[in-house]
């Protein structure tokens, strides 16, 4: 994994975290439910780089953002420039410039300075183009 930019994460010691996982069923539970949502991300990201139109992938890489279990309740304004949008989708800046106004023009995204708004979450995982 690489950071795009700064980012929050936890930090458990690992007696701590070796207790949580033998004695609590919740954050088993939890640990579960993240690692399969990030391999269904990883496996839905594979399959969108061998099958769909750059403007599907980034579509598909920015509706992934709104995981309701990976970001629960999260702004669908997003401060990513179009080079981060690119490295998340496997395009070049330019082409993912070209793919947000093909987004924008459906209706699913707004283009602002500095980042976009998502108007439509679904539409974006959705998208095929």
């Amino acid at each position: 994994m690489v950071a795009l930019r700064n980012s929050r994460i936890a930090l458990v010691p690992r007696a701590t975290f070796a207790w949580l996982l033998d004695s609590s069923i919740a954050f088993n539970r939890f640990l579960l439910d993240q690692l399969n949502e990030r391999l269904g991300q990883f496996i839905a990201r594979v399959e969108h780089e061998r099958l769909l139109s750059p403007e599907a992938r980034i579509a598909r890489s920015i509706g992934m953002l709104f995981n309701p279990h990976l970001q629960p309740g999260g702004d669908l304004r997003m401060n990513l420039s179009q080079e981060e949008i690119g490295y998340l989708s496997g395009v070049s800046r330019q082409r993912a410039n070209q793919a947000l106004s093909v987004l924008a023009e459906a209706g699913l995204v707004r283009l602002e300075y500095g980042g976009i708004t998502v108007l439509n979450v679904e539409g974006l995982r959705n998208y095929v183009g």
